[in-house]
């Protein structure tokens, strides 16, 4: 069965889920505290041996199974804002992007699509929630498609009523200011059953499966 997913979204205690400025030397716009504990080596799975697998480890390494798209807004992908400059930018992670499937960044402003050799391609897209998860539903293969973030994005689709599954780690700091989660969702709690496990690290993992989920 087909599932919009959410995965390893960061979230401190009061809500916030990235800071409010993003540039080129603070990618996650001054709300760094929230990834002080987070291994990126999660996302070649819990198979890697060079690490060991902790519980926080093996529960964000479901980041990548069954995902045969991924949608993002535009902030994740990069700092810029209006008009894309001609400034040779191809996101955040350099050669090789983590997903290596088919990425669907939603923006006002339609660019060429771009591709990797890993497998991962970025297509710029404007529509409403429902149109972009169509497209990406349409690339994804018959696998699921993860909504990447960041805490805008995700909840224009918690707006439209379309994730599936969420799993949100709660990071025990208080930034006080930044973009929230929640901000216009109240009791969006309603349409989940919401399961939580704490870490020894001092996370707190919860899963948000939708009640009509199957």
């Amino acid at each position: 069965m087909f599932r919009a997913r959410v995965h390893s979204l960061n979230i401190s205690l009061d809500g916030y889920a990235a800071g409010g400025h993003v540039t080129f030397d603070e990618p996650i716009g001054g709300a760094g505290a929230l990834f002080s504990r987070f291994d990126g080596r999660v996302i070649d799975g819990v198979h890697r041996a060079d690490a060991p697998i902790t519980l926080d480890r093996a529960m964000t390494s479901l980041w990548g199974q069954g995902i045969g798209a991924e949608i993002m807004g535009r902030r994740k992908f990069g700092p810029q804002t209006g008009d894309w400059p001609d400034d040779g930018w191809r996101g955040w992670w350099g050669d090789e992007p983590p997903f290596r499937t088919p990425v669907f960044v939603m923006t006002h402003h339609p660019r060429p699509s771009m591709d990797f050799s890993n497998g991962t391609s970025f297509h710029f897209v404007e529509g409403t929630p429902h149109e972009v998860l169509q497209l990406a539903r349409d690339a994804a293969g018959g696998g699921d498609v993860r909504l990447g973030g960041g805490p805008s994005t995700v909840r224009q689709f918690l707006e439209a009523d379309l994730v599936d599954f969420m799993h949100l780690v709660v990071v025990p700091v208080v930034l006080g200011s930044g973009v929230g989660l929640w901000e216009g969702l109240p009791g969006v709690e309603e349409r989940f059953t919401v399961e939580s496990v704490a870490s020894p690290s001092g996370l707190t993992h919860q899963f948000w499966n939708r009640n009509d989920a199957g």
